[in-house]
């Protein structure tokens, strides 16, 4: 009995969904929560939609890097003003492209020990986790390489960064992915010599919604205490072995300890608000670096076009 009630609190989980992102040029994203209501709206007057806005307004989702640190004591209006405009002079240096927690990718960086003629070292793996702001962007790779788990952690703004490429676009369910560390190896391994997919123009993102099953313990986390309601991409096959296990998850999810206190983070409004950039500071920032942006979204889309292009060869 004990265990079913146990049961039935992690099943509850956080009932967050994933959003629908569509991969499409950075002009012609559009946000539907900035349209007029409807309700609000008289009969007699025009609906005003102003398309530059709305589009602006969603770069927080492929530029999240471009918004400064929430945390008041970290705000410095000039020096972020200096960031913003250092990370659009590097961006003219490199392609950096539109990527997703659950993305592979292909990173290509300078090494001076690399045994590479060129001196350089190249890692393909997936995308597990993605954060910092202004020039202190990071990921981190992981792939499994003859049955050792490998990662690999990256500023996005290095200097020593050559290139950046996706090879599989693609989202993520969950925040972040560490538990692939205590996963079997097929769900972090990705080819080194996998071929880019380009997604037509318009088409949706990828949801990679795929469940994973844990290994058996022993875990770097403990990870039976966030299924369900930090992450929702795995399974554990045995989650009480023993009833003393039992006995600490029930007193981990009783009323007013951490695990419930967790499963009510998602009504915390106070805490959204504090992690939030304010949206007029927001459209203030997209008014200032977008125009770049979106020249440079162009460019490197008719550069992936060229890519994609395979030259017919003609039959004798």
């Amino acid at each position: 009995m004990l265990a079913q009630q146990v049961c039935s609190l992690l099943g509850k989980g956080c009932g967050s969904s994933v959003g629908r992102v569509v991969r499409h040029s950075v002009t012609g994203v559009r946000n539907l929560a900035n349209q007029p209501n409807p309700a609000t709206q008289s009969e007699d007057e025009p609906a005003k939609y102003d398309s530059h806005e709305i589009s602006r307004r969603d770069y927080r989702f492929i530029f999240p890097e471009f918004l400064p640190d929430p945390k008041p004591e970290w705000r410095n209006a000039l020096a972020e003003k200096l960031v913003r405009q250092d990370m659009l002079n590097r961006r003219d240096q490199i392609e950096i492209p539109e990527f997703y927690v659950g993305s592979s990718l292909s990173v290509t960086v300078s090494d001076k020990n690399s045994p590479h003629p060129n001196k350089v070292s190249r890692f393909v793996g997936k995308c597990i986790d993605r954060g910092g702001t202004g020039l202190r962007a990071w990921f981190t790779l992981r792939n499994v390489i003859e049955g050792q788990g490998v990662e690999f952690m990256y500023q996005m703004y290095n200097p020593t960064i050559l290139k950046i490429e996706v090879l599989r676009l693609m989202r993520s369910i969950d925040e972040d992915l560490y538990y692939l560390r205590d996963a079997p190896p097929e769900y972090s391994t990705v080819p080194f010599d996998l071929e880019a997919e380009i997604l037509p123009e318009g088409a949706p993102v990828p949801i990679d919604d795929t469940v994973v099953a844990l290994n058996p313990r022993p875990w770097n986390r403990n990870w039976d205490k966030h299924i369900g309601i930090v992450y929702k991409g795995y399974t554990i096959s045995d989650m009480y072995p023993t009833p003393g296990k039992c006995r600490r998850m029930s007193r981990y999810m009783a009323e007013n300890m951490a695990g419930w206190q967790m499963q009510t983070l998602k009504y915390d409004m106070m805490r959204d608000y504090r992690n939030t950039i304010p949206a007029e500071e927001q459209d203030a920032i997209w008014e200032e670096v977008a125009d770049k942006l979106e020249t440079r979204d162009s460019q490197m889309r008719k550069v992936a076009a060229k890519r994609a292009f395979i030259r017919p060869t003609k039959k004798l």
